[in-house]
């Protein structure tokens, strides 16, 4: 079943809050961090390494979730000439981390931040992630300062990056931020992200890139109970990963230059795994002529649409193959690119939740300076590729697992209810069992039934919602 996002508006329900303890203790996932890993990271926090250059005079902002804290960019966009600057800033945990010390060792554990429906087990302590580190408005903060200058069709002229003091304005969420774009009221740094957003979207189009906008589910307070619900992201969350995209991209070129880096690749999609997407396309009654892209369907499609949105949620099947790549000394690897980018890239704007991003910096701030790379990144880098699979598959087993625990939670005393819903998919190997996507609420789960017929709205009866085995399991009605 492809990958699904989900997370929780409001808090959860006690009997929920316990399974989700459960479930924690069950895949063994890290919850306390060791009082010396704690002890350091105060210090640090109260001593980080300070950069001399002074970037404070830019009001720069940032555009997260709604209550995150744990802030890792910063932007401010800007007309230079008839292009435009991008002021990006990324937080330098290198500036409070130790190479070699606790925090740094148990970092390398855990290796990303955890996200649960009901909080996250953080990559840092919180006094960093979500304090001393974080680009939290009003706060003078250590940044790995990236600054790209566009012209008008949005292409890269320059790239620099240093490390710089920043301080952040303004804490946005998404909405807010698409409203105040939509109404007119944003002042130039946020009313530029819709128009550098939508140029680096065409010139996505143009490399054969591909951004999915798959739906999120969403658990949100109801009549004192909780409802699943599909979330399609705004624009503004579009516009903005775009930045994040153009950043990763000159990293990426950037560590090519110097000869020794980290990228995140991805080979391209087999024949079969498309031609599957075809099927279901068919079978969805999306229609995909031959003489059409991949990548330009998936541009086309709305995720506000049930139909639209199985298939973008199906589309994100095709990413299974993304992994770390590490070079050094020139010697480059068979792959460089990422083939939903379509360009090198490599991931470098989220180190407070992802421990990859952290040595990627640093090496680029080694190669615009002309020096060679830390000893301490180099003797880390070797080991990288594994210990993020390693992380990867754990948040990946998290991810999965949280669904069907909500799922099937919210749903144990409707056995026996039918509900409205479509087929999204059928077992290789047995064809009466099947995906079903439910209109509301906003579930996905297995359905058996003989036929099933691919892609047509049906009803279904619930048969099973056990959130102690974490199933959710339906039959044609």
């Amino acid at each position: 079943m492809p990958r699904r996002h989900i997370r929780v508006t409001g808090a959860p329900e006690a009997a929920l809050r316990d399974a989700l303890d459960q479930l924690r203790t069950e895949l063994g996932a890290p919850l306390a961090f060791p009082l010396g890993v704690l002890a350091e990271a105060e210090r640090a926090a109260r001593a980080p390494a300070l950069p001399p250059y002074d970037a404070t005079d830019i009001p720069f902002l940032t555009i997260d979730p709604p209550g995150a804290t744990d802030l890792d960019q910063a932007l401010h966009l800007s007309r230079q000439g008839t292009g435009y600057r991008v002021r990006y800033a990324i937080a330098d945990v290198a500036a409070f981390v130790v190479p070699g010390g606790p925090v740094d060792e148990e970092a390398h554990r855990r290796v990303t931040t955890l996200y649960f429906p009901d909080g996250k087990l953080p990559l840092h302590p919180a006094v960093l992630s979500e304090g001393a580190a974080s680009l939290l408005p009003g706060r003078d903060r250590p940044a790995a300062l990236w600054t790209v200058d566009l012209d008008a069709d949005g292409r890269t002229l320059a790239v620099d990056l240093r490390r710089a003091l920043v301080r952040s304005r303004t804490r946005l969420d998404y909405a807010q931020a698409q409203r105040r774009i939509d109404d007119g009221t944003a002042e130039e740094p946020l009313s530029l992200l819709a128009e550098v957003g939508r140029l680096r979207e065409t010139l996505e189009a143009e490399r054969g890139g591909i951004s999915l906008n798959a739906p999120e589910q969403e658990i949100v307070d109801h009549d004192h109970g909780y409802e699943l619900t599909y979330r399609a992201p705004l624009p503004a969350e579009g516009w903005n990963a775009q930045l994040s995209l153009l950043t990763g991209m000159a990293a990426a070129d950037l560590m090519l230059a110097s000869g020794t880096g980290i990228l995140r690749t991805l080979p391209p999609a087999p024949d079969g795994a498309v031609g599957r997407l075809r099927r279901t396309a068919h079978a969805l009654r999306i229609d995909w002529p031959h003489h059409v892209s991949y990548a330009a369907l998936v541009r086309s499609l709305d995720p506000h649409r049930p139909a639209h949105a199985a298939f973008l949620q199906e589309c994100t099947t095709l990413l299974r193959g993304a992994g770390y790549t590490v070079f050094r000394d020139g010697r480059l690897p068979d792959i460089t690119t990422h083939s939903a980018v379509a360009a090198p890239y490599a991931h470098c704007t989220a180190p407070l939740r992802r421990l990859a991003d952290r040595y990627a910096t640093e090496l680029c701030l080694a190669a615009v300076a002309g020096e060679p790379p830390p000893e301490g990144v180099l003797a880390a880098l070797d080991a990288l590729p594994k210990e993020m699979a390693e992380g990867g598959r754990r948040a990946n087993a998290v991810e999965r697992a949280c669904v069907d625990l909500v799922e099937a939670a919210l749903l144990k005393d409707r056995v026996g209810e039918v509900f409205e819903g479509s087929v999204v998919d059928l077992d290789d190997h047995r064809p009466t069992t099947g995906t079903v996507q439910l209109e509301s609420p906003a579930v996905v789960g297995r359905v058996d039934g003989d036929p099933l017929p691919l892609g047509e709205r049906l009803r279904v009866r619930l048969t099973e919602a056990d959130p102690a085995h974490r199933t959710v399991r339906f039959a044609l009605a």
